[in-house]
């Protein structure tokens, strides 16, 4: 059973998609739907604007746009469909191009609306107040612990086994750092991040983001999906505008998510996007699994039979 992934923030890379971009009209109108619905040039964004590409506020309508221009062009030559893809899930942004896989939502609607989540998180916590790290080599009930003692400290993402990213206030998050490795972990690396996602702070911004999901139509999923707050699988349209308001204040419980995939059958990890960054975390969350990334159109090999 295949299972297909979408990274999140922190994968893009200048040009991503582009060759898809240049080889599929199908891919081009994803562009040109995502750059109506965003405001934005997202052609230009992705294949020149370096700088502005790593800003919050524009990378996530360009991830995701880079991300639906290769399944497009997946679906446009047979490779993907609904039989092939038992179930999808994506780390935080890549949730939204999860869900338009699903079925759950348009290609516009979720353009518009992770333009405005990207506009929504970067302005929730002033620049600088806030930061992120990832905690190497420590188990993250051990992480929890530590944590439980700092008041603006929490734990962002489950990663894997051996990853875990926290965030906060940024001195907290600096005061934590110290302690777990006074703890045992093996290494704390801060992340070149603007903002304390994934942690309390976000609350703000996920209130402004409800109202925006209360504009758009969400249907229920035809391929199931697993959304980051629960790790898991849903079926129902009514679930998913509280998951997503309350997913960029929330844990990313990526490691419950693969283990839910693998106790449901999956076998198979497909992740699309630039870069390997989901599938290495697979790689050590269900090593018996196989995993397959695409992201440009070479890749598209590794899907025929």
């Amino acid at each position: 059973m295949n299972a297909i992934i979408f990274p999140g923030q922190g994968a893009q890379k200048l040009g991503m998609s582009k060759d898809f971009y240049d080889s599929f009209q199908v891919s081009r109108d994803v562009f040109d739907c995502a750059s109506e619905a965003s405001g934005l040039n997202l052609a230009k964004l992705i294949f020149e604007e370096e700088d502005k590409l790593n800003l919050t506020e524009y990378t996530q309508a360009a991830l995701v746009t880079a991300e639906l221009a290769i399944v497009e062009a997946l679906k446009s030559e047979g490779l993907i469909s609904k039989d092939f893809c038992s179930v999808t899930a994506g780390l935080s942004l890549g949730e939204y191009s999860s869900l338009v896989l699903a079925g759950a939502m348009s290609i516009y609607d979720a353009s518009a609306l992770v333009r405005k989540r990207g506009i929504y998180m970067q302005e929730a916590v002033p620049a600088g107040k806030g930061s992120m790290a990832a905690v190497l080599g420590m188990d993250p009930t051990e992480i929890e612990k530590v944590l439980s003692g700092i008041h603006g400290a929490w734990i962002a993402n489950y990663n894997s086994t051996d990853q875990t990213v926290i965030t906060g206030l940024k001195e907290d998050v600096e005061f934590a750092s110290g302690a777990l490795k006074a703890a045992g972990a093996k290494r704390v690396v801060p992340l070149a991040v603007s903002g304390p996602f994934h942690s309390p702070l976000m609350a703000g911004a996920g209130r402004k983001l409800a109202a925006e999901l209360e504009k758009v139509k969400i249907a229920a999923p035809t391929i199931p999906y697993v959304a980051n707050v629960t790790a898991s699988y849903v079926h129902e349209a009514e679930e998913i505008k509280q998951l997503l308001e309350k997913q960029v204040s929330s844990s990313v419980r990526f490691v419950e998510s693969v283990e839910n995939m693998t106790a449901h059958g999956v076998n198979t990890f497909i992740e699309i996007g630039p870069g390997r960054t989901l599938s290495k975390l697979v790689n050590k969350i269900a090593p018996h699994a196989a995993t397959v990334n695409v992201s440009t159109v070479a890749d598209m090999e590794k899907l025929k039979v």
